[in-house]
């Protein structure tokens, strides 16, 4: 059923577009455009507004015409830097960038992919219950769309994110929740050379704290990072002032807990060994999700799957994703993979015959809810 070429083609077009974080409009114009040419009705909600982004998060119905559950199918519009001026090349089954950017394929793929479901659903006249498109902004860096997704429109109680690197047939059940811990360390100033002893140096506080968290994989539930440090004004003063972030991520609530906990101490004991005061900001940015296997969204995954002969591997990740934001706001999802891989680097590619696959698999998900 998939047209490959038009497949394609609509590919190209999206990676062409330049859409990072908050700069989604152009973006955003040319999906409205799409949804409305396939019969669907189409707004824009006040996303951009709340978040500073110049376009909103683009919703799509299509009024079903069967007895079927509605269903949602969404992606995410931005990419990472360097993501702008995209040139991209085909060789093959492979599409990749020039070299001087991300292809875009994250998630241009999964935009591209529902648009030729919503095409093959027109083509074919199929029979479908309510199908709910949404198109989210400023996925990267916090789901931020997502988020502040204005979901009065929707009715479905499932959805499928196709946002998920790997080979077609990979559902994303189970996803971690993410805290982010920002400590804000005030020493005092001193002339280094002159007299050094009358400083304390909030850098040497930073490095004392993290000299005692354990970094890294936890355990194979739970990660613990820091990210970027930020602070001091030059090298014949003692820095009074750094800025810290980091992160945990889990599967487990009480794991996550505890891991944030040991980071957010040892920021304190160092700081109280120095005399120095630090202020922490930890914030829960997204929540964890898991759907058991024997959820109607997965069976309906596995069912599918075996009728278009693609092998389903159902599979945690250490990643956030938009599934964890619907989750945590009432509506069963999975992540399912478009088929690209090294996203987030200049390296970037899509496979054609797996992003096919993808879309002959929602394309199947469709016709047997």
């Amino acid at each position: 059923m998939v047209n490959q070429e038009r497949l394609v083609q609509t590919f190209l077009e999206i990676v062409q577009i330049n859409s990072q974080t908050k700069n989604e409009r152009a973006m955003a114009d040319y999906l409205q455009g799409k949804l409305n040419a396939l019969g669907l009705a189409v707004t824009e909600d006040k996303a951009g507004e709340t978040i500073g982004g110049n376009a909103g998060n683009v919703i799509g119905i299509l009024e079903g015409n069967a007895r079927k559950p509605a269903l949602i199918f969404s992606a995410h519009m931005d990419r990472v830097a360097p993501g702008e001026n995209i040139k991209p090349v085909v060789e093959g089954d492979v599409i990749k960038s020039s070299g001087d950017t991300i292809l875009g394929a994250d998630d241009g793929a999964g935009l591209a992919a529902i648009i030729e479901l919503l095409e093959i659903v027109r083509e074919k006249e199929m029979e479908h219950g309510r199908l709910e498109v949404v198109f989210t902004i400023a996925e990267e860096g916090g789901l931020n769309g997502a988020k502040s997704l204005d979901i009065s429109q929707l009715q479905a109680k499932m959805g499928f994110i196709l946002d998920s690197t790997g080979e077609a047939g990979i559902v994303i059940n189970q996803a971690p929740a993410q805290d982010e811990i920002i400590a804000k360390i005030y020493g005092r100033a001193a002339h280094a050379g002159v007299e050094p002893e009358k400083g304390i140096n909030a850098i040497m506080v930073a490095a004392n704290a993290i000299s005692m968290m354990k970094l890294g994989r936890l355990d194979k539930e739970t990660t613990a990072n820091i990210g970027y440090i930020n602070g001091g004004k030059a090298t014949n003063i003692v820095p009074d002032y750094v800025e810290v972030h980091g992160e945990t991520r889990g599967l487990k609530e009480e794991k996550l807990a505890k891991a944030t906990e040991a980071m957010t101490k040892a920021f304190m004991l160092a700081a109280a060994k120095e005399k120095a005061r630090v202020d922490l900001d930890v914030k829960r940015l997204y929540p964890a999700y898991y759907i058991p296997e024997e959820h109607n969204l997965l069976q309906l995954v596995k069912k599918a799957g075996a009728a278009v002969g693609i092998p389903i591997k159902i599979q945690p990740t250490g990643g956030g994703s938009d599934a964890n934001i619907f989750n945590g706001r009432g509506i069963a999802a999975v992540n399912l993979a478009v088929g690209n891989e090294k996203v987030h680097t200049v390296e970037e590619y899509q496979s054609i015959s797996e992003l096919v696959k993808a879309v002959e698999l929602i394309v199947k998900i469709l016709e047997l809810a």
